[in-house]
């Protein structure tokens, strides 16, 4: 277990949201410190990504307190510290665009007045090394696999240099050539000392990396710790890649954190 800090990354206590009249969160407590991998783990429905969520803002919570780097919620503003990946979607949006042109959007929060300046077109090079994809940065984004598309919205997360990455299920759907490589462009970033917040639907290339685990059922922790060993490499019980209750229709919500 890496060293914690007294002041936690993340904050979530008593957290409590809803999905339309459906309770999802139910008291969640939730503390990642500096330098922490945690997953969160869970059947389908369990609450992971609506925590994740609720974590940027996208779902507000009907209770509890959440604070960000030692700052109350409603306070932070500092989003550039904050990178986020979401679940299931594409880097393309329907919008024709380069690869470059999608990984330059995560340097948003960083740059002046919308100028791109050197430091903003290195970092986004580096993004697309670690995700393998530097060979592709003037391809448009149709043409790309979806294990391609996956590796573009980390590169674009990871483009913005943060301090916590926040990934909502980032193996899901990818082939295992690809899982190899985001493992690895995440071991980088730990490595450099990037906090992570994951939603898994099994640990697979990512246990090596992972701290802590915490274990939701029915919108409640029931596990906070080393990461389950009936979970190890194979899925929790009940969880399928379908997502049902989750994020399809919330994904094109923006907060303070462009997603």
């Amino acid at each position: 277990m890496k060293q914690t800090q007294q002041q936690p990354v993340i904050d979530l206590r008593g957290a409590t949201a809803s999905l339309g009249a459906r309770p999802v969160l139910r008291g969640v407590d939730l503390t990642v410190h500096a330098g922490e991998v945690v997953a969160l783990l869970g059947a389908n429905g369990s609450g992971k990504s609506t925590a994740v969520r609720s974590v940027i803002g996208q779902v507000p919570l009907s209770g509890g307190t959440l604070s960000l780097f030692g700052t109350e919620f409603r306070r932070f503003r500092d989003w550039a510290r904050v990178g986020y990946v979401p679940q299931r979607t594409t880097a393309s949006s329907g919008v024709p665009a380069t690869v470059r042109e999608v990984v330059m959007a995560g340097r948003l929060a960083r740059t002046k007045l919308g100028i791109v300046r050197k430091a903003d077109r290195a970092a986004v090079h580096r993004a697309l090394a670690l995700v393998g994809m530097a060979d592709r940065a003037g391809d448009s984004v149709n043409a790309l696999s979806g294990g391609q598309h996956q590796r573009v919205l980390i590169a674009r997360a990871l483009a913005g240099e943060p301090e916590l990455l926040i990934m909502d299920e980032p193996m899901a759907g990818v082939d295992l050539a690809s899982q190899e490589v985001l493992a690895g462009a995440l071991r980088a970033q730990v490595a450099a000392g990037t906090t992570v917040l994951l939603v898994l639907h099994e640990l697979g290339p990512l246990e090596p990396l992972i701290d802590r685990a915490v274990v939701l059922r029915e919108g409640c922790v029931v596990h906070d710790g080393p990461p389950p060993e009936a979970v190890g490499q194979h899925a929790l019980p009940g969880h399928d890649h379908v997502h049902p209750h989750a994020d399809a229709a919330a994904e094109p919500i923006r907060t303070g954190l462009l997603s």
